[in-house]
């Protein structure tokens, strides 16, 4: 029986699930800064990933300084999502370490994506193609993730504790969606996976 290796993005939450009761009433508020970071990052990485798209086709690989770069900007939208949706309480670090592995920085968090020495050189041109179906997946897991959200809110409110098996959920459909987007944003030839788990 032969183990396959780990998907090339990985991303983690550790944290306690007890939730002070009024956060999730103001947290979101707390975390527009970081938002409106996350979105000029956002801004920035369709920039590099166009230009990433133009290194693959031409030398294929991406130069590693570009690589570490848009990592960087998954990573700090990691951390502003996961504060304000309240999934924990410690206020994200305005980090911007350009790595491809997780600083250990902000300790609830973390996501970090392997360097891929070689990516094949007309893959870009139909990536956005083969990612078609797994586009139909996460726009169903993104319904109930909405749908999730709205539950642990009330949970919290009611209770102070984030549900279990609700805020993993939620953590695994974002994984899901940053595996999509790597792969169709040029950041590996791995064809993410049909699946929650890590």
């Amino acid at each position: 029986m032969s183990t396959s290796a780990p998907y090339p993005l990985q991303l983690e939450l550790h944290a306690d699930r007890n939730i002070t009761q009024w956060r999730p009433l103001v947290q979101w508020l707390l975390a527009i800064p970081h938002l409106l970071i996350a979105w000029a990052l956002r801004t920035l990485r369709q920039v590099l990933t166009l230009i990433s798209f133009f290194a693959v086709l031409f030398t294929t690989q991406i130069p590693r300084p570009l690589f570490d770069a848009i990592v960087m900007t998954y990573r700090y939208e990691w951390r502003a999502m996961s504060y304000a949706f309240f999934m924990h309480e410690d206020y994200p670090p305005f980090d911007f370490d350009l790595s491809c592995d997780d600083d250990g920085v902000e300790p609830h968090t973390s996501l970090c994506l392997t360097y891929p020495e070689y990516l094949e050189r007309w893959k870009p041109l139909y990536k956005w193609f083969l990612a078609i179906p797994q586009y139909v997946v996460l726009a169903a897991l993104c319904i109930a993730a909405c749908v999730g959200i709205v539950i642990g809110f009330l949970a919290v409110l009611v209770t102070g504790e984030y549900p279990e098996g609700i805020r993993a959920f939620l953590v695994s459909v974002y994984r899901y969606a940053l595996r999509v987007e790597a792969y169709v944003g040029f950041l590996t030839d791995g064809y993410p996976p049909f699946s929650l788990d890590a």
